[in-house]
């Protein structure tokens, strides 16, 4: 059960959460979510969460891992969020979480009450449509909010109209 909603309520903004990642289609899914917060003037959210499982060596070269993967966060969050003010216009949140993705997705929406849609793009390879779309149809993995998955072969043309 998630918490109460904010969003609409005086002095809350509706914000859509997008999720930076290396997937190809993340792109698509920012690209539409900054579209919708500056059609609503609502807020963007942009998470890059560090996957954990990454740093299982002795304690200085783990160190020097997740100082080297909190720079290749930040590096990708200024990147999509430098995109975000060219192309659209307006100023993204950032945040980088170290955990499970479904998991740091889960409480940042806890913690977040004006966080109202959870916005994903599907790949069209044949590996699948990703690794958190497929998270979806998984027991226990599916998000307390609405979720927009857009596909990956829409142009910023067919985003803007429907956005």
């Amino acid at each position: 059960m998630v918490s109460k909603r904010l969003s609409r309520e005086e002095g809350h903004r509706r914000k859509f959460l997008a999720v930076i990642d290396d997937t190809p289609e993340c792109e698509r899914a920012v690209h539409y979510a900054a579209s919708r917060a500056k059609r609503t003037n609502g807020v963007l959210v942009l998470i890059f969460v560090i996957e954990p499982g990454d740093f299982q060596h002795w304690l200085g070269v783990e160190e020097i891992m997740k100082a080297e993967a909190r720079e290749e966060a930040d590096a990708a969050l200024e990147r999509f969020a430098a995109q975000v003010r060219e192309t659209v216009g307006i100023e993204p949140e950032l945040k980088i979480r170290s955990g499970k993705t479904t998991d740091e997705i889960h409480a940042l929406i806890e913690e977040d009450q004006d966080i109202a849609i959870l916005v994903l793009a599907s790949g069209s390879a044949k590996e699948g449509p990703g690794p958190l779309v497929s998270s979806i149809a998984g027991r226990g993995a599916a998000f307390p909010i609405p979720v927009t998955v857009i596909p990956d072969a829409l142009s910023d043309q067919d985003i803007e109209a429907l956005s």
